[in-house]
């Protein structure tokens, strides 16, 4: 287990391993129940927990994390649960359930240590400090796009899960370490594959990529933190003036969002609109793929835009 997962902000609940009601795992069947706010953590807990959990993820395929709104039902499931894992800060909604909780609860942003807006070392004026919907403050919640912080939620994730359900213990750390592999083999891949490139600053729709800055990229986003968020002039102009200045071929945007700020955006400079999935959740286009196949996509976007060798 890495030294991060000893970080997870957990909440245990009473004396029972598994739940007792009627929404929750139910002890009898020797399975825990976990519910994930929303996709990238999803795939850890089903990645970790494999055939040993039932998981249910409160935000729907094609819906926006940012918006989420919670049904009487999925509150409950939240409040019954054995083990919620979420992101404290991200989504209010979830935020309100959990503490109404007795459940076990993982803070995924605790976890992985989140890093401030900006932490590619650039001011960022306009859009990308526009819109901030989250309760972070000035922190980055868009973690998972660095893989190695992935790796350490997975690693809390198995630890906690081996608490609940000792009798598979051994299962959740394999599942976590084979994981973990992964995870890392994936970052060697943007280590290497964004080396070399042309130019290295990248137009987005929302400020959902700041994590990928270690591989030496800079992101200027059309909106901020939330991707409905309205540009102002002064910054249209701003990014106008860029891709003129750097020769940008790509304005990126993406999936479970509207394009229209992209496009119209691409369509004014003569450039490609295109598609970079900031993995907040799935849709009908990419309903048979997974967090690594759509990283691995994104990475192969970057290189074409940015004509990495």
């Amino acid at each position: 287990m890495s030294a991060a997962a000893g970080l997870a902000a957990t909440s245990l609940a009473g004396c029972a391993a598994f739940s007792d009601s009627g929404g929750g795992s139910g002890g009898d069947s020797g399975t825990v129940s976990v519910v994930a706010a929303f996709y990238p953590l999803e795939f850890i807990a089903s990645r970790v927990g494999g055939s040993h959990v039932i998981i249910t993820d409160l935000t729907a395929p094609g819906a926006e994390p940012h918006d989420l709104e919670l049904s009487v039902k999925e509150t409950a499931e939240v409040s019954e649960a054995d083990l919620v894992v979420y992101e404290k800060g991200f989504q209010a909604q979830v935020d309100a359930a959990v503490d109404q909780s007795n459940a076990t609860t993982i803070d995924a942003g605790a976890v992985a240590g989140l890093e401030k807006i900006g932490h590619d070392g650039h001011d960022h004026e306009g859009g990308s400090t526009q819109g901030e919907s989250t309760g972070l403050g000035d922190l980055d919640p868009h973690f998972w796009q660095d893989p190695l912080k992935m790796a350490d939620v997975a690693d809390a994730v198995a630890e906690q899960l081996a608490t609940l359900d000792p009798d598979n213990a051994s299962a959740y750390r394999s599942n976590a370490a084979d994981l973990r592999s992964d995870l890392e083999a994936l970052d060697g891949e943007y280590a290497a594959g964004l080396t070399g490139c042309t130019r290295n600053t990248v137009v987005v729709s929302h400020d959902a990529f700041g994590y990928l800055t270690r591989y030496g990229l800079e992101f200027e986003s059309i909106a901020g933190l939330s991707p409905d968020a309205e540009p102002t002039p002064a910054d249209l102009a701003r990014l106008q003036d860029l891709i003129a200045s750097d020769g940008i071929t790509t304005v990126f945007g993406e999936r479970l969002a509207s394009p229209k700020m992209a496009q119209t955006l691409a369509d004014d400079m003569g450039v490609s609109m295109k598609v970079l999935d900031p993995i907040e959740g799935l849709d009908s286009d990419t309903a048979d793929q997974d967090y690594l196949s759509l990283m691995k996509e994104n990475l192969a976007a970057l290189q074409e835009a940015n004509q990495c060798q």
